[in-house]
């Protein structure tokens, strides 16, 4: 049985060899938020940003961020993915945007990686956008949902 590592017979960093694993259908979801003032959530939510649509800008460069993880986060693998999906949502309740990006693939290493990169990223984008109105935003509980296939098996966030 092949032992799945990123350490080699050297204890060196290396990328984790997957030739032996299988192919099966994968899917991951994360989440986070960006809290920010109730002003701040009206401009964006009723697109009043004189920078343009933040959350189609957001939804567009976690799209770009999760195909570009590889680059992004050593040792991880490039991916072809077959679905990015990143979901932005008002809460006025707590003054942020809820970010939820689900990532694709049939393949022998899970997505995990995209779906947590697409959320950050997006989260990113609103700060930067939006920092010149509120220096006070927080990008918070960026987290696994859940997550299917693979070896390990299924898992969600209880």
């Amino acid at each position: 049985m092949t032992h799945f590592t990123h350490l080699n017979e050297k204890g060196e960093a290396q990328m984790v060899d997957v030739t032996e694993k299988g192919h099966s259908s994968r899917v991951a979801i994360a989440s986070g938020y960006v809290e920010m003032q109730p002003e701040t959530l009206r401009m964006i939510t009723h697109g009043e940003h004189k920078k343009g649509d933040v959350l189609a800008v957001a939804r567009i460069a976690g799209i770009q961020a999760a195909k570009k993880t590889s680059e992004l986060i050593p040792l991880c693998h490039p991916l072809m993915l077959t679905s990015v999906n990143v979901e932005l949502e008002a809460d006025g309740q707590n003054n942020a945007i809820r970010i939820s990006a689900t990532c694709k693939l049939s393949g022998q290493t899970g997505v995990e990686m995209e779906a947590l990169t697409a959320v950050s990223v997006a989260a990113l984008t609103i700060y930067d956008m939006c920092k010149a109105v509120d220096k006070n935003m927080v990008i918070s509980a960026i987290q696994l949902e859940q997550k299917t296939g693979g070896k390990s098996g299924d898992w969600r966030r209880e």
